[in-house]
């Protein structure tokens, strides 16, 4: 029987004026899992007056991402904070026809054959890193992937090295992204001039005036350059209009801290679940053995590399960096059953869904080898959506998967990964991004004659 259009679908308890925003942002995670637990597969509370939703079930979420997507666009924290002084304008952040129109000039960008030909420097930037390992070291790998793949999108995204100027970009962006880490980020406008606020306007002041110079030093030079930036600068719309510097600018901020950082974060996982599982490690060793025989895995290995995909597949599904994805209804629905009132917030949760136990048998257990029989082809179409769906699907999708697999495979063919005492778990930050709150430490230990 259908619940009655005016009444909202059960929640957690709320506080006057705040509604649930003290236990969600107190713990984001755990209040998520005991929605779901406590609620079911739609659950409604307040944050601060707006009505909230969490949905659970594939087909609902399918209902917001693809069936009714026209209705629904980014939540305002996404379009208002993150697309304000940070993100601008960029693909992440605009709506309607001004995000088709991006979307479009943006595309052969990340066409597949294009992507391929950055393998090389995917791999090349794995070796060097490689080179700074040694064997019966502790290291925090998610400081060293932050910083490989920070590398990587500056060779790819500006066809520059990480030095000089470019070095600069690795401390404003941790400083953005600490910046959203902290509850102050929420609370307090941008405008207003609290230290935080100023530190973060400093950060992006710093990578604003590195991209506005790599992009005025390249207009100069002419075409030529076969990186992302020199892409974007000659491609035109049916109107034969080009992108002008601030929205390049807003294209390349997204791409830089929305590429660089989830994928630094897939890698971090890998390297922690195969520290505390070696049984899944050694099949993934006996894989790039056999295949790889011993030299540098490359691009045309990586369809034969199936279980090396299913490690990344199974860390994206217990740690997906996106791990939440809001949308606000730009009119009434039903979802469910359960009416959606004009103006809610309806997220998404990847968090949740990943882990449930409907949908995957032993869902918190690490299980790389359940994606090698079929798995993905059987689940419901949003049962696994690390990276969205529907029209606004990731972009980077494509070159995401390259550079997590690509890189794996070349730190994984050298080195071991063995779990440090005291350090069996990660602490989670549920920021804009799932991340560790104080770095990954695992100790390294060399494979082969090397060792």
């Amino acid at each position: 029987m259908r619940a009655p259009r005016a009444l909202r679908p059960p929640g957690p308890r709320a506080l006057p004026v705040l509604g649930s925003l003290v236990d969600y942002t107190r713990d984001p995670l755990g209040f998520l899992d005991a929605c779901v637990r406590d609620h079911g597969d739609v659950v409604g509370f307040e944050l601060l007056g707006t009505p909230n939703f969490f949905l659970q079930r594939p087909e609902h979420i399918e209902h917001v991402l693809v069936t009714r997507n026209r209705n629904y666009i980014k939540e305002p924290f996404q379009r208002e904070l993150l697309g304000g002084r940070l993100l601008g304008k960029g693909l992440a952040t605009s709506e309607g026809e001004a995000w088709l129109r991006q979307r479009r000039l943006m595309q052969p960008a990340f066409h597949r054959q294009r992507i391929a030909g950055y393998g090389q420097v995917m791999a090349g930037f794995a070796r060097q890193q490689l080179e700074a390992w040694r064997d019966g070291e502790i290291r925090d790998v998610n400081a060293d992937m932050m910083r490989l793949t920070l590398g990587i999108a500056v060779k790819t995204l500006f066809g520059l090295e990480l030095h000089g100027a470019e070095e600069s970009a690795g401390p404003s962006l941790a400083r953005i992204m600490d910046h959203f880490s902290q509850m102050q980020a929420f609370l307090f406008p941008e405008w207003l001039p609290t230290p935080e606020n100023l530190r973060f306007r400093a950060a992006v002041q710093r990578l604003d005036t590195f991209v506005f110079s790599v992009i005025q030093q390249r207009r100069a030079a002419g075409g030529g350059a076969e990186d992302l930036l020199s892409l974007l600068l000659e491609a035109r719309d049916e109107d034969g209009q080009r992108l002008s510097d601030p929205e390049v600018r807003d294209e390349v901020m997204t791409l830089l801290i929305a590429g660089h950082e989830t994928t630094s974060l897939a890698l971090t996982f890998c390297l922690h679940l195969l520290a505390h599982h070696p049984e899944a490690e050694a099949a993934l060793h006996q894989e790039l053995d056999t295949v790889l025989a011993g030299r540098p895995p490359g691009m045309e290995d990586l369809a034969a590399l199936p279980f090396t995909e299913a490690v990344v597949k199974e860390a994206l599904r217990l740690y997906p960096p996106a791990w939440t994805l809001g949308r606000e209804a730009l009119e009434d629905d039903e979802i469910g059953g359960w009416h959606i009132p004009r103006g809610a917030v309806v997220s998404a949760n990847p968090w949740t869904v990943h882990r449930d136990a409907r949908l995957y048998e032993e869902p918190l257990a690490f299980r790389p080898q359940r994606w090698r029989d079929g798995l993905e082809q059987r689940l419901p179409r949003f049962a696994w959506f690390p990276f969205g769906g529907g029209p606004r699907l990731c972009i980077g999708v494509s070159f995401a998967m390259m550079e997590t697999r690509l890189v794996l495979a070349t730190l994984a063919q050298r080195f071991r990964f063995e779990s440090v005492p005291g350090e069996e778990t990660v602490a989670l930050l549920a920021s804009i991004s799932l991340r560790p709150k104080s770095g990954v430490r695992v100790r390294l230990r060399a494979r082969g004659p090397s060792a």
